[in-house]
């Protein structure tokens, strides 16, 4: 372990362990169990010599049972920068120049999930939780996806775990963002596309009031749907797959431009058009449009966006 030695040439304070990052800073990770009087020189050491060194930003990776340690840190001009189940993140930037530290991550995301049998079929769930609970709506699948889980993976595992049925990705229809939504993050939400590999119901019950395979023209004449014309929407938009009239795009797109996005297994490349700041269309570079009129395809969008309106307030409650 690295020490300091102080002019009169005694060894007396070690500096912390640290390793360098690629951007002319250092990161310590703490895993020796110290009390803060002794913490406090051996941290004040650490930065002298870093700032000595021209290094830039400091990170410092506290684990739960070194929490006490956090005091200390902050009072030494250190801030949160991140935090996970088992440790949290401090930083400081040294040098008199602009802070260039990268924010924590600022979103999340979401996706639903529409998936139709061969009998003009859509698999509908009741939630047992959140704003959705005791109401009696049938609604899509929806869920999170976790952390390191591709788009396609992600919407796959939430239809699974709701719901029991295995399916396959076929595409993301639409997708949209909102900002200030978990807990003052910003938040993607993908409406997707897939096919039915299995068709056995079996619930998870810890999240699921009921799941089953629901008529087209049942799912529409829910009360809700004749009420808040959500479901209603949801309805025309499969109506529209399952007659192979809707494809994920814009035939005369206002804004066109192109995205990588590797976790589509369909495509690694998409053409998105954007036709507001809010709702985004994509399709497979080789999927050809509908003969559909381009006014028909405003109409579906004008569809899909109240989905996601209401698709927010369902899996982010």
């Amino acid at each position: 372990m690295d020490r300091l030695i102080i002019e009169n040439g005694v060894e007396n304070v070690q500096l912390l362990p640290a390793i360098n990052d690629d951007h002319d800073g250092v990161v310590v990770e703490l895993m020796e169990n110290m009390d803060p009087t002794i913490f406090l020189p051996r941290l004040k050491a650490s930065m002298s010599e870093w700032t000595l060194q021209g290094k830039k930003g400091v990170w410092i990776k506290v684990p739960i049972h070194l929490v006490k340690l956090v005091e200390t840190i902050v009072k030494e001009g250190f801030s949160y920068h991140h935090a996970e189940p088992d440790y949290l993140m401090l930083v400081n930037w040294i040098p008199e120049t602009t802070n260039t530290i990268p924010a924590n991550a600022s979103h999340r995301v979401g996706v639903g999930a529409i998936v139709l049998n061969d009998k003009r079929e859509i698999l509908v769930v009741q939630e047992k939780n959140g704003k959705m609970r005791g109401t009696g709506i049938w609604k899509i699948p929806t869920g999170i996806v976790e952390e390191g889980e591709d788009i396609s993976a992600g919407v796959i595992r939430e239809v699974k775990e709701e719901t029991g049925v295995d399916t396959e990705f076929v595409e993301v229809l639409a997708f949209r963002q909102w900002h200030k939504i978990f807990f003052g993050k910003s938040d993607l939400f993908f409406v997707c596309m897939m096919r039915p590999l299995s068709f056995d119901i079996q619930i998870q019950e810890l999240e699921i009031e009921a799941a089953q395979w629901m008529p087209l023209e049942e799912f529409a004449a829910q009360p809700s749907a004749q009420k808040l014309s959500l479901l209603r929407h949801i309805y025309e938009l499969c109506i529209a797959k399952a007659d192979k009239d809707y494809s994920a795009g814009n035939p005369n797109p206002l804004s066109p431009f192109r995205l990588p996005f590797c976790c589509l297994s369909t495509a690694p490349l998409i053409n998105c058009h954007l036709l507001s700041p809010e709702l985004s269309f994509m399709a497979d570079t080789t999927s050809s449009f509908s003969s559909s009129s381009y006014a028909s395809s405003i109409y579906r969008a004008v569809a899909i966006s109240n989905i996601l309106e209401a698709e927010n307030e369902q899996y982010t409650s």
